[in-house]
């Protein structure tokens, strides 16, 4: 007799995934070989754009899968001040619309979000049902992407929320660092902003492994980052330290650095749920900042 589990591993075998040029998507592509029970489809947005709806829904005519997981998102932060509708139509509504498909074709899905959701303001971890408050247009859009797919409810469809993502691919604060780091003799970087960096590729490899086991009627979300704390100033020094790279860091305020968009000062997510519920190990922050180093050949 076959078991449950058995059933749902055996369904995901065709798996789409958006945002093929993104740190994620480039994660997950870079790490797909090993995975050899599945078949993957990865598209950017030129083959599948999810700022034209019309499109979007197109794509799907004459395609199924299994499984679709998005990892497009509008992610230009401070843009997303002056560009509300475009980024509320990739991340709220194109997000609405895939659910939709997700449903009609019995697909899983799974869609990442954002500790933008919140308000920054906790004293604690944040647990997956805390109340949202997002401060910015990013993060409303994403909230208002998460609520969609609440109330569609495709079914075998989760939620991950994320915070501080780098990668070797794409441009984030590792690289940055690293530039900036050879460039100038003394950088400032805020300290009173803390979270937990995450590298995408634990991400990417979380999703694949806990794929068989997704089984739920209603969507569930869930909190993914690497363990321990840390300011940007502490990521910053810590990246210098590991590359050997002569930059002095100095500790700045938010305050000291202004934005278009407010960012959240405490991001720190609670990841119980995500363990208990997968029997996941999720690294230490600074042992998978040290792996992603070595892949951008600035460790030996």
């Amino acid at each position: 007799m076959l078991t449950i589990l058995t059933i749902v591993k055996a369904s995901m075998s065709k798996i789409l995934v958006t945002g093929e040029n993104g740190q994620l998507g480039s994660e997950i592509k870079e790490i797909s070989s090993s995975y050899t029970q599945h078949e993957f489809t990865f598209v950017d947005r030129n083959t599948l754009d999810l700022s034209n709806l019309c499109k979007l829904e197109d794509y799907f005519d004459d395609k199924t899968f299994d499984v679709i997981i998005n990892c497009a998102a509008y992610t230009a932060v401070d843009k997303a001040e002056n560009e509300i509708e475009l980024a509320n139509t990739i991340n709220h509504r194109a997000v609405s619309l895939l659910a939709k498909i997700a449903k009609k074709k019995n697909m899983a899905f799974i869609h990442i979000s954002t500790d933008y959701v919140f308000n920054g303001q906790n004293y604690c971890p944040y647990i997956e049902i805390d109340p949202t408050d997002p401060q910015g247009v990013y993060g409303r859009t994403k909230g208002d992407g998460e609520n969609a797919i609440l109330d569609v409810a495709p079914k075998n469809s989760i939620i991950i929320r994320t915070s501080w993502v780098y990668s070797s691919f794409g441009s984030n604060f590792v690289k940055t660092m690293l530039r900036l780091g050879k460039e100038k003799d003394t950088l400032g970087v805020i300290f009173d902003q803390v979270g937990t960096p995450t590298y995408a590729r634990d991400l990417a490899k979380t999703i694949l492994d806990i794929l068989p086991k997704i089984n739920n009627e209603a969507p569930e979300i869930y909190h993914y980052s690497n363990e321990g704390v840390a300011s940007w100033y502490d990521f910053a020094q810590i990246i210098f330290e590991l590359t050997n790279i002569n930059c002095k860091v100095n500790a700045i305020t938010t305050e000291e650095y202004p934005l278009p968009a407010p960012r959240p000062h405490y991001s720190l997510l609670n990841k119980s749920k995500i363990k208990n519920n997968f029997e996941i190990t999720i690294p230490y922050w600074r042992d998978s900042l040290k792996e992603c180093l070595k892949e951008l050949g600035g460790i030996k």
